[in-house]
């Protein structure tokens, strides 16, 4: 709840990191960021990847020193705490939740849960205590003795989120939650970070580029090339309770083989589908074949690539307008990047011409000897046929993009294809921007 009548919680005054400071690969990742934030308030950091979020969070959070500025938590300077006393407010403060959830592999759910509150000198038997009320609110108590390994996405995040939990803290603050979990486990966790906002008074801040969040807060940061751009209170804040009816009443419009492909692509929610699918899957194959440029490199190549999916321009035209300059209209890039950039999207685009969901068998066996020749794989003939048939399986609809990724992962004893985990998520990756790239 947003009320500026109470004194700020945090505030930040100019606020800059800067790597490389001085040198030619310097890179300047927060610029004079300037930002009050009032005790229980839900704030949503947004912005595109790459633009400063997860820093700005860091540096509240009292893991990125900034190179100029001061961060002050309740009237303390953060960043002018002696040892001890950072160790204190990391400890008592802030609770933090990480995309990659980093519960520690070799401890039970428990003792991972129980591990904050190791230096509080309190008795094993009441973190323990502790900890179950947690497990239990979070529907996990059967968990508690099963190692990370074991659980799936969903779980280990809100094992993350009790672990955060455990010395009580009155700040939380968010990197990219949902980032690694499908739409269930997504909206779970939201629920559980919206209750701990309403019901435990908790400070929320949390960090996302997924604009379906940003009803769920109080007011948004926007951030763009390390810089605060803008600030949004949000009038009426969305429940994760009447989101979730949103989205099951715009779900059942939606066909059964465009929800698998909502499932696989995250960014794509409901309300996206059939209305904005040819600018997303410009967005999705522009992303899949590489990003590693600006925002505003992107955004004009991200233009160019929906004007090649829409017919618009051919594969030669795309190429010069990737190489003409940002000045000149174009999206600024060196002619031979632009070159493999395009021949990658057209060998692409020309596999996603051949498949015909109306002759799954025949498209299956073409895109194993794509995916063949793409990823250099040298696969015997049993391992062909079982990667055959789960894409079989997958163009009929029956499995998802998990599924198939994790057939290709089991080793061929097993009963799957037996290649490695980096390449099974290529393949699977590869697989799914075939399928969206066909749909519609």
């Amino acid at each position: 709840m947003l009320n500026k009548t109470k004194k700020p919680q945090i505030i930040l005054e100019n606020v800059s990191v800067v790597y490389n400071q001085g040198q030619s690969n310097e890179v300047r990742s927060l610029e004079n960021a300037n930002l009050k934030l009032y005790p229980q308030e839900y704030v949503i950091i947004f912005g595109p990847s790459g633009c400063g979020k997860s820093t700005l969070l860091y540096s509240i959070a009292g893991l990125q020193k900034p190179t100029q500025g001061k961060v002050t938590i309740e009237s303390s300077e953060i960043y002018a705490l002696n040892k001890k006393d950072m160790v204190v407010f990391h400890r008592k403060k802030i609770g933090l939740i990480f995309q990659a959830f980093y519960l520690i592999a070799s401890l039970d759910v428990m003792d991972n849960i129980c591990l904050p509150k190791t230096a509080s000198g309190e008795s094993l038997r009441k973190r323990k205590k502790f900890a179950k009320v947690l497990l239990e609110r979070f529907g996990i108590l059967n968990q508690e003795r099963k190692m990370p390994g074991e659980l799936s996405g969903g779980q280990k995040q809100r094992v993350s989120i009790a672990r955060a939990l455990a010395n009580d803290p009155d700040i939380i603050l968010a990197d990219e939650p949902v980032g690694n979990l499908d739409s269930v486990s997504s909206h779970n966790v939201m629920q559980i970070l919206e209750e701990l906002n309403r019901k435990d008074k908790k400070t929320i801040i949390l960090v996302t580029h997924d604009p379906s969040h940003l009803k769920y807060g109080d007011r948004v940061i926007y951030l763009k090339d390390g810089k605060i751009i803008k600030e949004e209170i949000i009038k009426k804040k969305l429940s994760a309770k009447d989101a979730k009816i949103q989205e099951i009443s715009v779900d059942e419009k939606i066909p059964q083989d465009l929800k698998m492909l909502i499932r696989a692509f995250r960014d794509l929610s409901s309300s996206q589908a059939n209305v904005l699918l040819i600018p997303f899957k410009a967005q999705q194959l522009f992303s899949h074949i590489l990003l590693t440029k600006t925002h505003e490199h992107i955004d004009r190549a991200n233009k160019n690539l929906e004007e090649l999916l829409f017919d618009r321009c051919s594969a030669d035209e795309f190429i010069e307008n990737l190489d003409a300059d940002l000045e000149e209209g174009g999206a600024g890039w060196d002619r031979r990047m632009a070159e493999k950039f395009a021949m990658r999207a057209e060998t692409i685009l020309k596999q996603v011409k051949r498949i015909d969901l109306m002759k799954p068998e025949e498209s299956s066996s073409g895109i194993v000897y794509y995916l063949a020749k793409t990823f250099g794989l040298k696969l015997t003939n049993k391992q062909i046929r079982r990667l055959n048939d789960l894409l079989l399986l997958r163009l009929k609809n029956r499995i998802s993009i998990k599924e198939v990724q994790k057939g290709i992962d089991i080793p061929f004893s097993g009963g799957g294809v037996g290649l490695d985990k980096r390449t099974s998520m290529k393949i699977a990756q590869e697989v799914e921007i075939l399928l969206l790239l066909n749909y519609g």
